[in-house]
């Protein structure tokens, strides 16, 4: 079963002779459970494709397919909603709210849904991802490491269809941004979780189930790794 659909997808900025393809009738799709990497050099188009896959741009055209949702066929409250509790996305900034403990920045999905908190998820989660005494600490009390572990068990706290993670190990040391990709490597083990990373780093890449490489906009290669 697919749980990513992707038909071809175009993505232009301009017009006329200023008129830029940043994605080219790009297709392919995901099964539940897997782990892509989405691969490419600076310009390559990767961070646009990750931008639709998320649903915070519109595609010039084509489709977006997840868990059965054309995503672009909602309208923007709808996407919103959809978004938050069916896609954990993690960037390569933590973005977390300042004024709010670990805790509480990974629990923001529920929060924002007005739903009660899963205890149990959360404690599970700040266990695995070795926060629990840093659980009501700001994220100003954090290192880099730490914040991007929030990041990531906020995107895993609503057991979302797909995780989108786009460069989550670029502003970290080496040894900090292992721990995440063992971290997604853990989530799609432990938890069946689908993987989408965009990374430049072909070692990182590497660690993923298959490798998809955009070059101006277009996929160039599509290959499963070889175990």
């Amino acid at each position: 079963m697919n749980i990513l659909t992707v038909e071809n997808l175009t993505k232009t900025y301009g017009k006329g002779d200023a008129r830029i393809n940043a994605l080219d009738n790009v297709s392919f799709s995901v099964p539940k459970g897997q782990f892509i990497a989405i691969v490419g050099a600076s310009g390559s188009g990767k961070s646009t494709l990750l931008h639709l896959l998320g649903g915070v741009d519109r595609p010039t055209s084509g489709k977006v397919v997840i868990d059965g949702q054309d995503i672009f066929a909602m309208n923007e409250s709808n996407l919103a909603i959809f978004r938050r509790r069916n896609m954990g996305i993690v960037y390569q900034f933590y973005n977390l709210i300042p004024t709010l403990t670990a805790s509480e920045n990974i629990m923001l999905p529920f929060l924002l849904d007005k739903r009660k908190p899963d205890d149990a998820t959360l404690t599970e989660l700040l266990t695995a991802t070795g926060l629990t005494s840093r659980a009501g600490h700001l994220p100003s009390q954090l290192s880099g490491g730490q914040q991007q572990r929030v990041s990531l068990a906020r995107a895993l706290i609503n057991k979302p269809a797909v995780i989108l993670a786009d460069e989550p190990t670029g502003n970290l040391d080496s040894q900090s941004g292992q721990t995440i990709i063992d971290l997604l490597v853990m989530a799609n083990t432990r938890y069946s979780q689908t993987i989408v990373l965009i990374t430049h780093d072909e070692k990182i890449a590497l660690q993923a189930d298959r490798i998809i490489t955009l070059s101006d906009g277009k996929i160039l290669r599509d290959e499963e790794v070889l175990a």
